[in-house]
């Protein structure tokens, strides 16, 4: 037997960080808005005739095999399986009893920011899922994979934005609420192009670590350092607006809210945007004054969305990549 599965990588547009619990039920009006790119997590899963388990990693470019004896609660939770313990957590999960052979493939490059383990986690759980005739619950599905990742992750409380694009596709405005998380989708056609032709993404070939630069602002909010809790309340209050907007379909606001929100963001930690993007950014506004910018993820490095009237989506792109920086191509997907 054999079964294939991707899901989405997502793109941030307002509202990161505000999904770290408890954060995001002590600010009001908590709303997440991201949505799913063409960038996809994919996953290969196929029956063995042993009690093997073999993992392929077309990221890491590895192939590590596993006795199922191997899969004991002791080794999965301690540091036998080495970069691969997500993976093997994911499937402890599901107590396999019989040899495997999985391919991965996260869907962005290194570090980029764009949550492509937490796509490719549940990737691999809805996968295991089909592979084993079990019912998919995707809200259940996203709780069981980010408490495994926050658990391997080992740096403080993560956020739930990332695992949903992959199981829902399209424009998400994901709103905090007591118990759960509320999902609404905004995807069509209009607003696929609006995004399209007004947002670049940009990855700078800069690496950065999402969970130290998280746990510096989350540690900020609890122990109410100055500045911090104030600006995730704008950022806040501003994610909450481009909700609003496109409630309203003015996606000519949203655009404008999401370079808003970036230049908020920078103000939470010194390094969120590194001096090569500060010095692509300067370069391109002296041809392009209506450019703004939005770190994806936690900054630091990884990606950077552009934002733009539509008319210099192409002036934009030839002058990041005459600078040294890849744009990557994508497309919004629709709703799942």
């Amino acid at each position: 037997m054999e079964i294939t599965s991707e899901g989405s990588v997502r793109v941030d547009l307002l509202g990161g960080t505000l999904d770290i619990p408890p954060i995001h039920l002590t600010l009001p009006n908590v709303v997440t808005i991201n949505l799913a790119t063409s960038l996809k997590a994919k996953v290969k899963i196929k029956s063995r005739t042993d009690d093997m388990i073999e993992v392929k990693s077309l990221d890491y470019g590895t192939n590590d095999l596993f006795s199922i004896e191997d899969l004991t609660r002791d080794k999965v939770l301690g540091n036998h399986f080495g970069k691969l313990n997500f993976v093997m957590q994911i499937l402890f999960h599901f107590s396999p009893t019989k040899g495997l052979e999985i391919e991965l493939s996260s869907g962005s490059p290194p570090g980029a920011g764009l949550g492509g383990s937490s796509s490719m986690g549940v990737t691999l759980f809805s996968g295991l899922c089909r592979f084993y005739k079990l019912p998919l619950h995707r809200e259940g599905a996203i709780n069981i994979v980010r408490d495994i990742e926050a658990r391997v992750l080992d740096c403080g409380p993560t956020g739930y934005q990332d695992y949903y694009p992959a199981l829902h596709g399209g424009v998400l405005a994901l709103k905090a609420e007591v118990g759960g998380v509320s999902v609404q989708q905004f995807y069509s056609p209009e607003l696929k192009q609006v995004l399209e032709e007004s947002l670049t993404l940009v990855y700078s070939g800069e690496t950065r670590l999402s969970g130290i630069n998280n746990w510096e602002v989350f540690k900020g909010f609890v122990d109410k350092k100055s500045g911090v809790r104030e600006g995730l309340t704008k950022i806040s209050n501003l994610s909450f607006k481009a909700y609003q907007a496109l409630e309203k379909k003015d996606f000519t606001a949203l655009i404008s809210l999401i370079a808003q929100e970036g230049a908020e963001r920078e103000k939470l930690f010194a390094n969120i945007v590194t001096p090569a993007m500060n010095d692509v950014r300067r370069k391109i506004s002296r041809q392009v004054p209506e450019l703004g910018m939005k770190i994806c993820g936690a900054g630091g490095g990884g990606c950077f969305l552009l934002t733009h009237p539509p008319k210099f989506r192409d002036l934009v792109r030839a002058l990041v990549t005459e600078n040294g920086m890849k744009v990557l191509e994508f497309a919004v997907e629709k709703e799942l």
